[in-house]
């Protein structure tokens, strides 16, 4: 949300490459599908991001 409301560029990487790293420890000690639930959602917003 802060990403958001502040419009920071940085703050918006910042949280989605946490996000996506969280998923992918998730998914390696956890459940596999957690990769696809948060991961890959994760990783396509900051494609977005990034190409915004």
């Amino acid at each position: 949300m802060w990403g958001l409301l502040a419009d920071n560029f940085g703050a918006k990487v910042f949280f989605l490459v946490c996000v996506a790293i969280a998923g992918i420890v998730g998914a390696a000690t956890a459940s596999r599908r957690i990769l696809f639930v948060q991961t890959v959602p994760a990783v396509l917003a900051l494609l977005f991001v990034l190409l915004a």
